[in-house]
């Protein structure tokens, strides 16, 4: 169905007539060729600007006080390599400052955004040699803000370090499944990397810092979507069932204490009295000027002295002796009960040897012996008899 002029002059809508044929205009295109990457990003070649950059392009950036020392060793690996670019660059110590600007032979118009990409990273204390990698076309960089996330300071280190991980083990996850280097410094957070990496990274910082959501859970999520991307068949299907739904707990905190509420009453307080009704009540409203002074010296005197006092005896304290247990007394009880038990002892020995003697000469009786005993006994009975007769 097509629209074409009526008789009236407007448009009528007419139906089967054939497709357009195609003009010297609608040929195919060679960029049409499905095998060509459009995504690409070819190096820039310099015969693209031969003519070069009409205006001269500066960009400059201030660094904290604690990287001047680091700057100055290593500012000469930064000139080299913004050199190779045609890119000019100063260091000035005196305002704290770096400035880098195109110059006469610069040709990729750009690379000056590179290069003042470069001076932001190292003003956030990234090594120069990992700064140096975002002239390269592929390399990409953002720089978080998240000092203004937080009001409050405590709630913002706890916060930080949580997107630290213990010995940065959370970092590093972070950095591995993203593609990206981050450094966490002060209350910025540099990554660099890919731009779908980039976009990753500052999800996750900025869901931690306002407390959304805890990194691991990120990381784990991160993980799923690795996994998934290894399966040919899923590569055009929705992920969002296989992913994790974390809810958010809400932890219960300490209820505040409610203040007691007077009872009201419809009278205010009394008035106060002022300092002239005190000094009248106490009578030093009529004394002269030089009796103040002298009460006022003769005050401070007696809070120095009570002051000195107790410094002394605070001082003192450190050299007084703690009080020692009574040794002699534990001692003396001590030898009392060993005397005790080895008495207890000697008299279980002995007990039990005149035992084990009695069984032995009970075992080895002699018949002999035992009936010429027996008689010396009565013999000596009859004679004992016979002379009490």
């Amino acid at each position: 169905m097509e629209a074409v002029p009526g008789e009236n002059g407007g448009l009528e809508k007419t139906e089967g007539r054939g497709k357009k044929h195609k003009g010297k205009h609608d040929k195919d295109k060679p960029w049409d060729d499905p095998s060509v990457d459009h995504w690409k990003i070819e190096k820039f070649d310099p015969s693209w600007n031969d003519s070069g950059m009409l205006e001269v392009s500066s960009f400059s950036t201030l660094f904290p006080q604690y990287r001047e020392k680091y700057l100055q060793e290593v500012w000469p690996m930064v000139k080299s390599a913004l050199k190779e670019n045609s890119i000019a660059c100063e260091l000035n110590l005196v305002e704290g400052s770096m400035t880098v600007s195109t110059t006469r032979k610069t040709r990729d118009p750009y690379i000056i955004i590179k290069a003042r990409d470069l001076i932001k990273l190292l003003s956030r204390s990234v090594p120069a040699p990992q700064a140096i990698k975002i002239l390269n076309d592929d390399m990409n960089c953002d720089i978080i803000k998240i000092g203004n996330l937080v009001r409050n300071k405590e709630r913002f280190v706890k916060r930080r370090e949580r997107l630290l991980g213990p010995n940065l083990s959370t970092l590093k996850a972070i950095e591995i499944l993203t593609g990206c280097y981050v450094l966490v410094q002060g209350n910025t957070v540099a990554a660099m990397g890919s731009f779908k990496g980039l976009k990753q990274v500052r999800r996750i910082v900025e869901d931690c810092i306002q407390n959304v959501q805890h990194p691991v859970y990120h990381i784990k999520t991160l993980l799923m979507k690795r996994e998934l991307a290894k399966n040919p068949a899923l590569a055009n299907e929705n992920w969002d069932r296989f992913l994790p739904k974390f809810k958010k707990k809400n932890v219960k905190q300490r209820k505040a204490k409610a203040k007691e509420k007077k009872p009201y009453t419809p009278f205010p307080p009394p008035q106060q009295p002022s300092k002239i009704d005190l000094q009248l009540e106490s009578g030093e409203y009529f004394m002269s000027d030089k009796r103040k002074s002298a009460k006022k010296w003769q005050e401070k005197q007696q809070k120095q002295a009570e002051k000195t006092a107790e410094n002394k005896r605070k001082r003192e304290a450190a050299f007084i002796p703690p009080k020692e247990p009574s040794s002699h007394v534990a001692d003396s009880t001590k030898s009392d009960n060993d005397n005790d038990e080895v008495a207890a002892m000697a008299k279980s020995l002995k007990k039990k040897a005149k035992e084990f003697k009695q069984q032995e000469a009970h075992e080895n009786v002699n018949a002999e012996s035992y009936i010429v005993n027996a008689e010396n006994a009565r013999s000596k009975k009859k004679l004992k008899s016979s002379k009490s007769n």
